[in-house]
């Protein structure tokens, strides 16, 4: 690392001025990243990662201005240079990777027009010149066919495509410095780990500094040389990342350390930072932490704690670091121990049935299309069979476009399914009419992933929770519909003063336990989760699962929990199903589908998880080749064409599903053994690879625990 640091801030103060006062989202930030190194920065929604990545460019938007710092990069001071220079540092010097990349494309533009005229803006590049480069840059992040996507427009390319094109555009112009800002949010597991991948691949390259920010530790973990951990607007922990890890030294970092859900924890709760972040425009005096620290004395509600030295390059912002023994807890549990972490099977009593379950939708582009049979069908739910005890959750896993979402609104009725049988308590939902529906579909809810898109932004909190109450005829008059709504209010960690306000008003967290309120109006059996808690950060991530988990033992509640992170699913899960291309590859208990032998896909999945232990080298499993056209699958076994131990038989012979133990059900050729009888070896290998994959995710928590205890923080 070098001696002098290529970025250097100093006591960075950025405001925003609102009718109700000055927000401070930047409260005196100091920190350097030094040429070639990954510097990331952690921290709940509100605590000021993303302005302080902003401020760097001064690309606050009004009403928000830096007040007061110093920003230097590679000697320039940036916050004298006029607007012109500052044109000339972003994009060329220094590069920012948005979170959402399709609002940060301009969807009237093609990508290769958008990277195009970056590298013409900074440099001399014809129009031919700059297109050769942005296809060599498309080709080099991994994009297929780059010849034919340098015309593409944002819309026409998946979620993980514009994210690689944002990383192409990042680098067009080789910049010193890449700002990137939760990179990798709601993106599935596997092109989770592509994206990672590929951005520490470049970063190595072409020693590329990034600061990274965002609000998964098992990402700092495999990312990261240095952390930072941000709260209420300022640094209150900095140091190497495997330091802070094994060694922490903040009661706000270990809260965020054992949040994180682990595969084989035991634990039915995981361990939640009480309360919430504070209001930015009146902080607590003394240190901002205090009010939800389990440690905090008089002295801490006063003194307004130093971010000062407890190691040679570590420094912590809290009074009591030398006499607090901080290291976090994961787990207790040994390797044998986790084994025999209890889940229960599918109920005798199933509550919810799909057979045969299918849902196409058409790619023609109008009726007369359709009537001269012009146009495909896009196969999203095809030929689904699953069934949901009472009382049990579900989990449901696979990656973006594989018909997750899709099959959860088709057992909900949102979407009509074109074969096939829904039964609910034994009623049949497609025979049902739509009076008949209406009722029955009272007992079945949805979450849904954005809670802010889902809810109405121009009705208050009681109006929304109380809607289904009025539609279904559950309450006689507006006292009672008020009073109900308190009661649901209070069920999910709010409060009567929430009543009067609008979804703008609430956090992240806030607005998806309003989510759950509204589910939970008309007392449902079942509720599909979809995407629940992806785009959270990790401690009001651990709530909302807590949350799941109490109301659903008091109520007796099913759940059908669909999400991308393998970690959340087997925490809440008691079976998992895994999809693929719309269809059911691999279902049975959480111990069932984390021990070999396992579906090939399963295999890719588990793999790619983000393990958060520093310097622990993951074997990750890359699929070959791109996800499938889903309106053209492949022949035989729909994974055959990116399974790492395809065979001849793969491509031609669609497999069955094939019981490996009692309700543990493999679609996958490698275990038929009429197909493989003379193939011993082969599966041999391949399951003992599996029990290596195993074994190494096992590791990850026994490790973390033998690296120290402490107290823990308490649940909220």
């Amino acid at each position: 690392m070098s001696s002098e640091p290529l970025l250097r801030v100093r006591d960075l103060h950025t405001e925003f001025r609102t009718e109700d006062g000055v927000v401070h989202a930047v409260d005196g930030v100091s920190y350097d990243v030094y040429p070639g190194e990954v510097f990331g920065v952690v921290g709940e929604s509100g605590a000021g990662k993303s302005v302080t990545g902003l401020s760097i460019l001064d690309l606050v938007q009004s009403p928000g201005r830096i007040t007061d710092g110093e920003i230097y990069f590679d000697g320039r001071d940036m916050l004298s240079l006029s607007d012109d220079e500052l044109r000339s540092v972003r994009g060329n010097d220094i590069a920012v990777i948005f979170q959402d990349a399709l609002s940060a494309l301009n969807p009237s533009f093609t990508v290769g027009t958008q990277i195009g005229d970056v590298i013409q803006n900074h440099t001399d590049a014809t129009d031919e010149e700059a297109l050769e480069r942005t296809i060599d840059l498309l080709d080099r992040v991994g994009i297929p066919n780059a010849e034919e996507r340098v015309h593409h427009f944002p819309h026409q390319l998946s979620g993980g495509m514009r994210q690689r094109v944002m990383i192409a555009m990042a680098i067009s112009c080789e910049p010193d410095l890449i700002i990137a800002d939760e990179p990798t949010t709601a993106l599935d597991v596997t092109i989770q780990a592509e994206i990672l991948s590929l951005l520490r691949e470049l970063q190595r390259e072409r020693d590329i500094a990034v600061q990274l920010i965002t609000h998964n530790m098992g990402v700092v973990a495999q990312m990261c040389d240095r952390l930072g951990v941000m709260y209420a607007g300022k640094l209150v922990e900095t140091g190497p990342v495997e330091d802070i890890f094994r060694n922490t030294n903040h009661p706000y970092t270990k809260g965020l350390l054992e949040a994180i859900p682990k595969i084989d924890d035991p634990r039915d709760r995981l361990p939640t930072i009480r309360g919430q972040m504070p209001d930015l425009i009146e902080t607590p005096t003394g240190c901002s932490f205090h009010p939800r620290c389990p440690y905090d004395e008089p002295q801490c509600r006063t003194e307004e704690p130093p971010l000062g030295g407890v190691g040679e390059e570590h420094a912590t912002a809290c009074i009591r670091a030398d006499e607090l023994e901080l290291r976090p807890e994961f787990s207790e549990t040994t390797e044998s121990e986790s084994a025999s972490v209890d889940r229960t099977g599918e109920s005798a009593d199933p509550l919810l049935e799909a057979e045969g379950v299918k849902k196409y939708f058409s790619t023609s582009s109008g009726w007369i299309d359709e009537l001269l049979g012009r146009g495909e069908y896009i196969r999203a739910v095809d030929d689904v069979d699953l069934s949901i005890g009472r009382g049990e959750t579900l989990g449901l896993v696979g990656e973006s476009g594989c018909g997750k979402s899709t099959l959860g609104k088709t057992l909900a009725h949102l979407h009509e399914p074109d074969d096939g049988r829904i039964l609910y308590a034994g009623n049949d939902l497609t025979e049902m009419n739509k009076r008949q529906l209406k009722t029955e579909r009272s007992n079945i809810q949805v979450i849904f992933q954005d809670p802010f898109s889902s809810l109405n932004p121009r009705k208050t909190i009681e109006q929304i929770v109380g809607r289904p109450l009025e539609i279904h005829g559950l309450v006689d008059d507006e006292a009672e519909k008020k009073a109900r709504v308190r009661e649901l209010l209070d069920e999910v960690g709010l409060n009567e003063s929430h009543l009067d306000r609008y979804p703008h008003e609430f956090s992240g967290g806030q607005k998806q336990r309003i989510g759950i309120a509204r589910a939970l109006a008309v007392e449902p059996d079942f509720i599909i989760a979809d995407e629940p808690v992806s785009a959270l950060d990790v401690s009001i991530q651990a709530k909302i699962l807590n949350l799941l988990m109490d109301i659903q033992e008091e109520y007796d509640l099913s759940y059908l929990f669909i999400a991308h992170d393998l970690n959340v699913v087997q925490h809440i899960s008691d079976r998992i199903a895994v999809m693929y291309l719309g269809e059911i590859v691999e279902i049975g208990t959480v111990d069932q589908l984390f021990n070999p032998p396992y579906h090939p896909y399963t295999e890719v999945l588990l793999s790619s998880i983000p393990r958060p232990v520093p310097g622990k080298e993951s074997t990750r499993i890359e699929p070959e080749g791109d996800f499938p056209d889903p309106a053209d699958p492949p022949s035989g076994c729909r994974f055959h064409s990116r399974c790492p131990h395809a065979m001849p038989e793969c491509e031609r012979t669609p497999p069955e599903s094939k019981a490996l133990d009692d309700g543990h059900l493999v679609s996958c050729l490698l275990f038929d053994e009429g197909v493989m009888a003379d193939k011993e070896a082969d599966v041999s290998d391949v399951i003992e690879r599996q029990r290596k994959l195993r074994e190494d995710l096992r590791a990850d928590g026994v490790e973390r625990a033998d690296s120290g205890g402490g107290e823990r923080v308490d649940s909220d």
